[in-house]
């Protein structure tokens, strides 16, 4: 009868001896490496070589240490390996990533989720950390029928934000496993397509309010006032208001159109700010004689150039000018000031456009370059203004690398500063 306390063989011989050899692979690499070496330098012939090579594969088996057995390997390593493939695949993203086990538990998050949604901890259910319907959908109809979902998720707090979040199995076909969550951020495409539709409604309101008057008064001519000389005056006098009204609306949208196609382009030339604050006040000397508004303006010294095409710039500090004397006229007066800058990296000029009027309201300074906004429409329109004037300095400003920045109080006038680039 067999000996029962005898230990059983193991099921694989040479399992032992490969976790010897497999423990030892840094010291069998570093003595094998040694022999190539001396067998390059010639100081050491082939068949000594092997020789030595099957020493040091010898003594590595022989000697006493640990080895690493193989076959009893824990389960747990090869998935900590997997877990560690998963974060630094997610770790890779430049998006959002969650990755959640197979009870929908964050295991992991990546840096771009972190910072997006703070919210969402490692080691919490996904139903209590993110309030979103929509997603927990989409997971359940992965889980049931393995195949990515897709949806789109619109958060309001703390702020309004839209996401495409795609939750996919780890595993093709396979639902009840691992998901991969990815969020794509479409906040910047909403808000984008929200302003061209206001652009395109409000373009096409301030377009058809004068173009309804002019058909009103042709009607008119051709009718009523068809012998009536002196009502034909009045009518075309009017009609030329709202026809010059709608010329200028036309320039602003096209000005605007051109600076926005080159937005991404800096200008290369050189701008004698000193020389252009001139022409402005000479070129709006007329206007502000009309409007009872001095305009003053202080220079230093020394010439203040920046990068900058003038033509554009020109437009940029007419039009601040124009609105202080049309809106500042109260005021009497309205400054123009150009100072160098060194205490602004990256900037050389400072120039301010100052007005002593009504001012506006604090809440309104924040959206006046906003396109077609107006403080008061009725105002703005008796003074030919488009509502566009703001915004084209704003996108001309950019487009220089430069910062502008308002500053009002009801009776206390407006200030606008341009900081430019040297």
């Amino acid at each position: 009868m067999a000996d029962e306390t005898k230990t059983a063989a193991p099921a694989n011989p040479f399992a032992h001896w490969r976790g010897r050899l497999v423990a030892r692979v840094p010291l069998l690499a570093a003595m094998l490496f040694v022999i190539v070496a001396l067998m390059g330098f010639r100081q050491l012939d082939f068949v000594p070589a092997l020789i030595a090579a099957l020493a040091v594969i010898v003594f590595a088996l022989v000697l006493p240490g640990e080895e690493i057995d193989l076959e009893e390997t824990p389960a747990g390593a090869a998935q900590a390996l997997a877990d560690a493939g998963l974060q630094h695949f997610a770790d890779a993203l430049p998006d959002p990533c969650l990755i959640l086990n197979e009870r929908s538990i964050v295991t992991y998050r990546n840096s771009p989720a972190e910072a997006q949604f703070p919210g969402i901890a490692p080691g919490a259910p996904i139903a209590l950390s993110m309030r979103a319907p929509a997603m927990l959908s989409a997971i359940e109809a992965a889980r049931a029928t393995g195949a990515p979902q897709a949806v789109e998720l619109h958060q309001t707090l703390p702020t309004e934000t839209w996401h495409r979040a795609t939750v996919a199995p780890l595993v093709a076909g396979k639902g009840d496993g691992h998901l991969i969550i990815t969020l794509r951020s479409l906040t910047d495409e909403k808000r984008l397509e929200a302003l061209r539709t206001d652009f395109v409604a409000n373009a096409s309101h301030e377009l058809r309010t004068p173009l309804t008057s002019l058909l009103g008064f042709i009607d008119t001519l051709l009718g009523p006032a068809q012998k009536d000389p002196e009502a034909q005056q009045k009518f075309l006098g009017i009609m030329r208001n709202q026809a010059v009204r709608m010329s200028k609306l036309i320039e602003d949208l096209l000005s605007l159109s051109r600076i926005e196609m080159r937005q991404h382009l800096r200008p290369t030339g050189t701008v004698d700010l000193g020389l252009l604050l001139r022409e402005v006040r000479e070129g709006l000397s007329g206007q502000a004689g009309e409007a009872g508004v001095t305009v003053e303006i202080a220079l230093p010294e020394a010439p203040v150039t920046v990068t900058g095409d003038r033509d554009e710039l020109y437009e940029v500090f007419e039009n601040l000018t124009d609105n202080a004397i049309k809106y500042g006229a109260k005021g009497g007066k309205v400054d123009i000031a150009l100072a160098a800058v060194s205490n602004r990296p990256g900037f050389g000029a400072l120039v301010s456009v100052t007005d002593y009027g009504d001012g506006v309201e604090a809440e309104h300074v924040p959206r006046l370059t906003e396109r077609f906004y107006r403080v008061d429409v009725e105002s703005s329109r008796r003074k030919k203004g488009t509502g566009l004037g703001l915004a084209i300095v704003k996108h001309i400003i950019n487009r220089h690398r430069g910062q502008m920045s308002i500053r009002s109080r009801p009776g206390h006038g407006t200030r606008v500063e341009v900081l430019l680039a040297s």
